[in-house]
Parts: structure tokens; C-alpha cells; sequence
């Protein structure tokens, strides 16, 4: 289908002249590139806005040198300007583990890297205060969203402020952002000036004590202030504590943080978005293309989603490494099937498509429709996981929800395929419950995603070898991995299959020695893997590793915790996944006498012939061999 300008957002004074504005109400500023799709926060919130009733306007990566005119182009709203910085974090955008700029900026245009600057939160609020003082900014996006308090920052390697003080901004909303940022535009349009708003969930401000509404009471958190942070790390682990259980309440309570003579005041979150409200923001009527400005030019992240459809938010397994319970929150809100089929069905008609969807899920492809059986007790708990350190028994666990969803889709006209790209819970598929409808719902899932929705290649997340280690993570015992790679190769055998699994692995983790990086390559050697998909811990904020890694403690136990930090100590991780590679051989064996392991090396070498064996490891595709060759660098 051919869009016309006037279908998307306007982005420049001549498209505002199209629609015969002489003013918009609110402008938001893009860190990405702007496409029209329900993937990209700055028009999810644009057409949200836009579906309120408000004129919105969209400056994608605007030029942040010189005289600023991208930022002057459209004039003053009427309203706010909003920050969307990206739908990644910009610093992991731009510089890999090792803080080496990236190649490739997947959410820019042909993949440039020079289109986004470093903390695009903090220069363009910068920029927006010193060319319109008195118009509010508001802060958005997951760069905001998990630096709404004192965080550490690894390309820094400084513990940071809330970033409300860095950039000069009136007030930050976290998490996902539709239902407080049409709240915020209706007061705003109310006459309600920026400063006495501070009643909307999910917002952060800037308070003096004095003036903070109701004072501090019992029912509020107050943490560690900034300033004891900086003096003492214990204290920063204890503060995140607070903030991870608050995250993933049902009902959370304010937290609160002095930080320069200021209180950083968090309000607790939304309840999570029912199934009416998540249709009516994927409902939206986006082109689901990128604006025409793009024309001719290959934007990286669109293409690898494009033909995908998202069926649900939120993740209930609360990986230490992750920040999506941070943002999203534990709680699942899933769309319903009839959404859902209105939205594959656009993708059978978008002219490229050739009859195979790339992606059916969510954060994690399988837990959609599952919540506690007995929500009382959802709303008592404040469990990071509900699977880590066991499955909760009030989890239902059922899968034929997504069963029916996956066999509707399939049915459509023009579907041939449909794969799921999204990562799967193993874990969730060989839970034994005590309702064996349940498990019956488990085990057709897993022989149904085997047998028709992975495209030869099913990529799962172990991601390390050592139970200790997992502990750390909050993932499952390895034993677990073992028990799903037998099922999955069982079913290739009875179908007559030959897929191949793809096992993550993540190195330097909180916890990690170099000698459970040893075992893993010896683990791995034994299973057959060539390992490629692999990265090494990078530290990002508002996560559990993050803090345990900067600080020492573990935030829960405070207990002392070991993390590899410097680039020696992870490179020597890191080598132990290419123990097949010659060149790393002789490296691998003086690591392993240096650490008093001699006897792994006949694990790994005692054959001289068997690591030039042909693996039944798959040939690479180009784009994953890209994606490999950036992660190595």
C-alpha cells in the first residue's frame, strides 16, 4: 500500500502545511528513526496522543551541532515537548561490551552511527531548556525509564543521579508510557502548570522536602540519598532492592530519594494494561512502514521486525541481567486474538510479504495468558520471579491460550508459516503441574513450536553451564537444558526433523570465575556445540547484575559477590566459548594451568584430531555471522 504524507505523523513545517496546522500541542524528539509501527515508542505515544485528540508532531535524530534548527523548526507546542530517546538504551546502542563503538546503529537509517548523540535524554532537554525555558520537557523512553534514580553507569563508570537533575527536565514518565502521557496532555491542557502536577502514576519529579504532597509517611520508601550512595556501595545495593520489588508489584508504594538538596520522588506505577486497553494502543491506526523521508534507505531494526506481530507485554522471569521487569513490570497483559488477527492480517498485505511471519510473541514467546490462579496472592507478592527459584504453584501455566492463537493465525488467508523468533521458556514447557490439562497444554506446545514454528533453528537461553552461576542469573539448573535438548531431539527424530538448537550464553556475569567458564567450554565440547551465539555481561542500569557488579553485594543477601571487571579478566572469560578456534588453544591451556585445571585440557585437546572434526553445528547465516563479528569486537 502507498502512503501519503499526511498518513504519518508530520515531521517538518511543510508537512504541518499539508494538514493546515498553524500549531501543534505537543513535539516529541526522536533518538530513532521514525517508523510508524507499534515496535517504535515515539509513535506508539504520538499516535496514543493523536487518538486523544491532540495534534502531534515527530523530530526524528535531529542535528544536535550548531544552531540547532531542527530543534527551532517547529516552533513552541502548546502544550509539552516529549523525549523519546530510542527503543534502546543509547550507550548499549552505540558501544559494545569492551565500550567499542558499534558498526551499526540498527535504528537509523542504512545503519548510520553518527545519528544519535550520546544521552539523547540529557542533550536535547539541554537544548530544548536553553531555546524554550518555559515549556515543559517531559522524559520518556527506556534510557529515562531506568535512570529514574541513582544508577550506575558503565560507560562512565560512575554512579549517577536521577536523570531529571542531569538534563534539566520538569518530569520523567516511566515504564510504558500511553496511559500517563494522555493524563499528563489533559491536565496540562487543564491550565495546570508543570510544576503542582504530581499526582500521575508511573511519573518521577524533583520536590523539595517541604513541598512534597502529604510530606513523607510511613507508607512511603525513603531510600539512601544519592550522596550516601556515592560514599558507601552497600547502600546502593540496598536501594535496589526497594526499587526491583517496587517495579513488580501490583500495588507499590512511593519511593523516594534525596539527591542535591532535592527529593527525587517516584510515583508507583499503573496497574497493568488490561486486554481492552492494549488493543486500543495496538489498534492504533499506524502505516506500520517507515516515514517516506526514508525512502531508498535500509533501517536495520525495522527490517528484522516488520513482518512480526507482538502479542503481548511484561515478563514474569525476572533475569538478573535484564531490565524488561524494570520497564514493563512481571505482570503479563496479553491482546486479544481478534487484535491480533487484525494485525497479521495487515502484514499479509504489505506487498514484501511473502507468507511467513517472522515473529508471533512477546518478551518471552510463551507466557502469554498466564497469570496466579489466585490473584489475592499476586497482589501480596513481591517476588522478582515468579519462576526463579522455583515456579510459583499459584502460576498458571497453561499454554493452550497461545495454542489457540498460533493455530487462528495460521488459518488466515496468505499465512504459510508462522515462526517464533521471540526467546521460549524451557522452563515454563517442562513444569509438571497438578493439572494435567495443564501439562497436556505443554507438552502439544512444545511438540507444535518444534514441529512448525521454528524455521530449522530454535534459539533458547541457558545461559551459563554452572548452577551457582545460573543461581545469580535467575535462571534454571542447567539439568533443565539437558532434560529439554533430549525432548527436542526426540521429536526431530519422531518427525523426521533435523533442527538445530541455538543455546545463548552470556560470560563475566556477577558470580562467574573463569574457572566455571572453563567447564562450560568443557560442558558444551561434550553436547556438540560450537557456541557463536554469546556475549560477554554488559553492565546496564536498573538491573540486579548491574548492581551487584558495581557494588559487590548481592542486593538481596548482601553478601560479597565476585565480578570479573577488567578487560583481562573478561577476555579470559570470553576465550573459554572458542576453545574449537586453533588460535585460541594455546591460550585456553596457560589460562587453564594458571588457574590450576590441567585436567580440563585433555577434556577439551586430548584428542588432537577431534576439535577439527565436522560439528553438527548449523552453517551461520550472513546476517547472524553481522551480528557475531560486532559482539567480537
Amino acid at each position: 500500500m502507498e502512503y501519503r504524507l499526511t498518513d504519518f505523523l508530520p515531521t517538518t513545517k511543510k508537512e504541518l502545511d499539508l494538514r493546515g496546522w498553524t500549531e501543534v500541542d505537543v513535539i516529541l524528539f526522536s533518538g530513532d528513526a521514525y517508523v510508524d509501527h507499534p515496535s517504535f515508542g515515539a509513535a506508539v505515544i504520538g499516535r496514543t496522543l493523536e487518538a486523544a485528540g491532540y495534534r502531534v508532531a515527530i523530530v526524528p535524530q535531529p542535528d544536535w551541532h550548531g544552531d540547532f534548527r531542527d530543534f527551532k523548526k517547529l516552533g513552541r507546542p502548546r502544550l509539552f515537548f516529549g523525549i523519546a530517546p530510542g527503543c534502546m538504551d543509547s550507550m548499549v546502542n552505540k558501544y559494545t561490551a569492551n565500550r567499542r563503538l558499534r558498526s551499526e546503529d540498527a535504528y537509523s537509517p542504512d545503519g548510520r552511527h553518527d545519528m544519535r548523540p550520546e544521552y539523547p535524554t540529557i542533550v536535547y532537554s539541554k537544548i530544548l531548556k536553553q531555546l524554550f525555558p518555559d515549556v515543559p520537557v517531559i522524559l520518556g523512553g527506556i534510557e529515562a525509564s531506568l535512570r529514574r534514580l541513582t544508577h550506575y553507569d558503565y560507560w562512565q563508570d560512575e554512579l549517577r543521579k536521577c536523570i531529571l537533575c542531569d538534563s534539566g527536565a520538569d518530569l520523567l514518565i516511566y515504564g510504558m508510557g500511553e496511559k500517563p502521557i494522555v493524563q499528563l496532555a489533559r491536565q496540562l491542557e487543564e491550565g495546570q502548570p508543570i510544576g503542582s502536577i504530581r499526582d500521575i502514576p508511573q511519573t518521577v519529579y524533583l520536590s523539595r522536602r517541604q513541598d512534597i504532597p502529604g510530606g513523607i509517611s510511613d507508607n512511603d520508601i525513603l531510600l539512601h540519598s544519592h550522596e550516601e550512595c556515592l560514599r558507601d556501595k552497600r547502600a546502593q545495593a540496598e536501594n535496589f532492592r526497594h526499587i526491583e520489588e517496587e517495579s513488580n508489584k501490583m500495588h507499590a508504594q512511593r519511593i523516594l530519594q534525596e539527591v542535591s538538596g532535592k527529593v527525587a520522588v517516584v510515583n508507583p506505577p499503573y496497574p497493568p494494561m488490561t486486554t481492552e486497553e492494549m488493543d486500543a494502543s495496538f489498534d492504533l491506526p499506524y502505516t506500520r512502514q517507515p516515514h517516506p523521508k526514508y525512502k531508498g534507505k535500509r533501517i536495520p531494526a525495522y527490517d528484522m521486525i516488520k513482518h512480526s506481530v507482538n502479542i503481548h507485554r511484561g515478563c514474569f522471569g525476572g533475569c538478573a541481567f535484564c531490565t524488561i521487569s524494570a520497564h514493563q513490570g512481571k505482570f503479563i497483559s496479553c491482546r486479544s486474538k481478534e487484535s491480533i488477527l487484525k494485525e497479521v492480517r495487515k502484514v499479509t498485505e504489505m506487498p514484501d510479504f511473502k507468507g511467513y511471519l517472522s515473529d508471533l510473541g512477546g518478551p518471552s514467546a510463551n507466557m502469554y495468558g498466564m497469570a496466579g490462579r489466585n490473584l489475592k496472592a499476586c497482589e501480596k507478592c513481591n517476588r522478582p520471579s515468579c519462576i526463579h527459584p522455583q515456579i510459583c504453584p499459584n502460576l498458571d501455566t497453561d499454554h493452550s491460550r497461545l495454542l489457540d492463537i498460533y493455530h487462528a493465525v495460521d488459518a488466515l488467508p496468505g499465512i504459510k508459516k508462522s515462526f517464533i523468533g521471540s526467546g521460549v521458556r524451557y522452563d515454563l514447557l517442562l513444569h509438571r503441574s497438578k493439572d494435567e490439562k495443564t501439562n497436556q497444554s505443554a507438552r502439544q506446545y512444545a511438540r507444535e513450536l518444534i514441529c512448525h514454528h521454528v524455521s530449522g533453528r530454535l534459539k533458547v537461553a541457558p545461559e551459563h553451564t554452572s548452577d551457582r552461576v545460573l543461581h545469580f542469573m535467575r535462571k534454571p539448573s542447567f539439568q533443565q537444558f539437558h532434560e529439554f535438548k533430549r525432548l527436542f531431539d526426540r521429536i526431530n527424530r519422531e518427525e523426521n526433523l533435523r533442527e538445530q538448537i541455538i543455546p545463548y550464553f552470556i560470560s563475566s556475569h556477577p558470580g562467574c570465575r573463569e574457572e566455571d567458564m572453563a567447564e562450560l567450554a568443557v560442558i558444551t565440547k561434550q553436547l556438540d556445540f560450537h557456541l557463536e551465539q554469546v556475549q560477554d555481561f554488559t553492565p546496564t542500569p536498573m538491573t540486579n547484575a548491574t548492581e551487584t557488579w558495581y557494588t559487590g553485594y548481592d542486593p538481596y543477601t548482601l553478601e560479597a559477590v565476585f565480578s570479573a571487571k577488567s578487560q583481562k579478566e573478561k577476555l579470559a572469560q570470553r576465550q573459554y566459548f572458542f576453545w574449537y578456534k586453533p588460535e585460541e588453544r594455546r591460550g585456553i591451556e596457560q589460562s587453564l594451568r594458571r588457574i590450576g585445571r590441567t585436567d580440563l585440557i585433555s577434556k577439551l585437546y586430548g584428542n588432537s584430531n577431534e576439535n577439527h572434526r565436522t560439528s553438527h553445528r548449523p552453517q551461520e547465516s550472513r546476517k547472524e555471522k553481522r551480528g557475531r563479528n560486532r559482539r567480537n569486537k
